[in-house]
């Protein structure tokens, strides 16, 4: 090869070099990656649902294995937070109260409409307090309380629903619930979290239900305009939470499943 020629060949070689990295660091249109998120979200919905395989009648309380912690990624935006946005709940205190007997009747000051489920709740919860490892046992009843308005500084008193927490006696319920995270980075990348949220018999180790969701945000983490990307992908789930503002139908899902399973024994 002479001289010529082997400069015209290393020239196009440089060229071509060029071209297929810069291919290769091109970004991912919109519409490819929203495909992709897509199909992918797809593929895992083929998994999800509510699996049961055994139920217990008469159940008086339960265990709480794991408790949302309080104020954990409250503007719904944190993409790789391995923190369950589908099965996002109420936090810490406000998560061991949906589980007690008439908290959910309070609050709402009502019974749930036809058709929804009983959300009776269960007579005591046992949780471990994370600040120092130990179990204790809540109950709650409606009181009246003092409450001091945070502005004008004035105490008036207000009926509410209060929770009440004790040492937690022996033995502990024998069934426990707890809720996983099982996303993968690949998935999280495409903005799509996954949720495993169990019944547990802790006698056997059994666990006697489990439900599997997926959710996908379709604006692919798009915060303009203050959007809560988190918040949206509720609206694209599976199992679905509601056909419309999904994220409105999130609060209480655990106990709704819950009860599903353990059934909650009714005041005699």
């Amino acid at each position: 090869m002479n001289h010529a020629l082997r400069t015209l060949w290393l020239i196009a070689a440089v060229l071509l070099n060029g071209c297929t990295a810069t291919a290769q660091q091109r970004p991912e249109s919109a519409s490819a990656r929203l495909a992709t998120a897509e199909a992918m979200f797809a593929e895992r919905c083929k998994k999800a649902g509510v699996f049961i395989h055994r139920t217990a009648e008469n159940v008086e309380g339960i265990f709480l294995l794991k408790v949302r912690p309080e104020n954990e990624d409250p503007d719904f935006n944190d993409q790789f937070r391995l923190n369950d946005p589908y099965g996002k709940d109420l936090n810490a205190k406000g998560y061991i109260m949906t589980f007690v007997r008439g908290s959910y009747q309070a609050q709402t000051k009502g019974t749930p409409a036809p058709g929804s489920p009983p959300r009776l709740g269960y007579r005591y919860v046992d949780a471990l307090d994370p600040k120092d490892g130990k179990r204790y046992r809540y109950t709650g009843s409606v009181r009246e309380v003092e409450v001091t308005a945070p502005l004008s500084g004035i105490t008036v008193k207000r009926t509410k629903f209060v929770l009440d927490q004790i040492p937690a006696p022996d033995p502990a319920s024998r069934y426990g619930v707890t809720y996983d995270d099982i996303s993968t980075p690949e998935e999280r990348e495409y903005w799509i979290a996954g949720s495993s949220l169990k019944v547990i018999d802790l006698q056997t180790n059994e666990v006697m239900a489990e439900r599997i969701g997926y959710m996908m945000d379709r604006g692919q983490g798009n915060d303009s305009g203050g959007r809560s990307p988190w918040l949206f992908a509720a609206d694209n789930a599976c199992p679905e939470f509601a056909p419309r503002n999904g994220s409105r139908a999130q609060p209480y899902q655990s106990l709704d499943f819950t009860e599903s399973v353990l059934k909650p024994k009714r005041e005699n």
